[in-house]
């Protein structure tokens, strides 16, 4: 159940990452980021009484606001990285550091999966890799974008595993706890940058689109984690970036280019690997 669960959130988290790109293309990130993350508190209102009766307590919601300022903080890093550095080194080392972190956390932790999930996770590590891999000029910059790139790896690493610790009884709550510390923060990040927070016609359509599966995706991953072990749960989780590829593909009708392709291949057996080791 959680390789289905966190295939379902990778999926979502790829459908969201392609609908903010296209928001993008009209507004500016800082706004389509800002609403899309407001969004989701809506969405996160709406679906908490779909599962049942929850408990929310103090630790769990503190462990859910603390990942939202962690996620906040890797999405921060990620754009300035992408702005100001090269992204064909920031995504993917933001990708991998963001899923090393839980695998670690997770063996120690006490987690032992079976040897067909390690080679799947082993398949998956450069699958993200080569998904993530972004046109770049290769020229300058690679040290400042590498360490940008990891430090919001460890925002998103860290939002995965602080998620992971909230109590089962708490619900959907800890990701409206999520929602309400993330949202003022990006805000006022946006205003101390001068950083136009309305959203431009044409784009507001695709920005709420963009929040309500972000917030689904956490939602899958939140169920994912709970359900199974945090390392199966968070690395086909960051296969996200296989859908997103998919669909340039097949609406801007963009080229795939043999490392993309070869980490799509790699994405696919990885998750055959893990499902059938989690049997």
């Amino acid at each position: 159940m959680v390789t289905i669960l966190a295939a379902l959130s990778a999926i979502t988290y790829g459908f969201a990452d392609f609908t903010g790109g296209l928001a993008t293309r009209r507004s500016s990130v800082s706004a389509v980021v800002a609403w899309s993350q407001a969004v989701g508190i809506i969405v996160a209102l709406a679906a908490i009484p779909l599962l049942g009766r929850s408990t929310i307590t103090w630790q769990s919601w503190l462990w859910g606001a603390a990942a939202g300022l962690s996620g906040a903080a890797g999405l921060g890093f990620l754009y300035q990285g992408l702005a100001t550095g090269l992204a064909a080194v920031v995504s993917p080392a933001a990708a991998v550091a963001g899923t090393v972190l839980p695998v670690v956390f997770g063996y120690l932790l006490g987690e032992r999966p079976e040897p067909l999930i390690w080679a799947g996770v082993f398949l998956a590590f450069p699958a993200i890799l080569l998904l993530s891999m972004e046109r770049g000029d290769g020229r300058g910059e690679a040290l400042k974008s590498l360490r940008t790139g990891l430090i919001a790896g460890l925002g998103f690493g860290g939002f995965f595993i602080l998620l992971s610790q909230t109590s089962r009884d708490s619900g959907l709550w800890p990701l409206l706890a999520a929602r309400t510390a993330s949202v003022p923060a990006l805000l006022l990040v946006t205003m101390l940058r001068r950083k136009p927070l309305g959203l431009l016609k044409g784009s507001r359509t695709a920005a709420l689109g963009a929040g309500i599966m972000d917030m689904g995706a956490n939602v899958f991953y939140l169920l994912a984690a709970r359900s199974g072990m945090l390392i199966v749960a968070a690395v086909v989780t960051s296969l996200y970036p296989a859908p997103t590829v998919l669909l340039q593909r097949i609406v801007f009708k963009e080229k795939v280019g043999p490392a993309r392709f070869f980490g799509l291949i790699l994405a696919l057996a990885g998750i055959a690997l893990i499902s059938v080791g989690s049997r």
